[in-house]
């Protein structure tokens, strides 16, 4: 499908719609071919397994205690 920006710019959503539908949409500049709309492929997320992390996380034994600098603010 070829249409000019004039009249995308009137049916866009239509136009839009289309292209995720898998129809090539081109606008046209004059008579020249300018945009292609076209949907983008985004990449599935795998879903978050429970311990995939397991051992590449660490924290140190002292984590809790108090820091030297706020000593006084603790006391």
């Amino acid at each position: 499908m070829q249409v000019s920006i004039a009249e995308a710019a009137a049916n866009l959503s239509d136009l839009v719609e289309a292209a995720i539908n898998g129809e090539e949409v081109i606008l046209l500049n004059g008579d020249r071919p300018a945009i292609k709309l076209m949907p983008i492929d985004v990449p599935k997320r795998r879903p978050a397994k429970a311990g995939s992390a397991k051992g590449l996380i660490w924290m140190s034994d002292d984590f809790d205690e108090p820091l030297e600098e706020f000593r006084e603010y603790m006391e």
